[in-house]
């Protein structure tokens, strides 16, 4: 089983965060963070790079949840998704796995719901 999911997307990496995040919206995710990797690589060392943002996905339920059940989970999450412009011009969504990362972790409440978790950041890559 792999730590991500992905899908290549036939539009700029500006239009595929748009659907990626709509679509999050639907299953109760929201976008609490947001980095510009191109431009913060830019502004702080000078170094020009592709497009690529990482999107940091919270659904607050599924966060308490993980937070009562393992006060130090925070350290893995908001669930993160990336959009970036690969080296072909195509872009490329991926989102992380949440069953992989958590099951490290040790807790079976954790293990247990994160299936939850990891069923909708399928569908979502799947749905775009």
């Amino acid at each position: 089983m792999s730590y991500y999911f992905s899908k290549m997307m036939d539009c700029p990496v500006d239009e595929a965060v748009e659907k990626v995040t709509a679509k999050l919206k639907e299953y109760g995710f929201g976008i609490i963070t947001q980095v510009n990797v191109q431009e913060t690589l830019k502004e702080k060392i000078g170094v020009d790079f592709r497009k690529y943002r990482i999107l940091g996905a919270c659904n607050p339920a599924y966060a308490h949840r993980a937070l009562s059940a393992e006060s130090r989970i925070g350290l893995l999450l908001p669930c993160n998704v990336i959009v970036y412009e690969r080296e072909d011009g195509n872009t490329e969504v991926a989102a992380i796995n949440p069953k992989i990362s958590m099951e490290k972790v040790g807790n079976k409440e954790l293990s247990d719901f994160s299936c939850e978790v990891t069923e909708i950041m399928e569908k979502v890559i799947k749905a775009l």
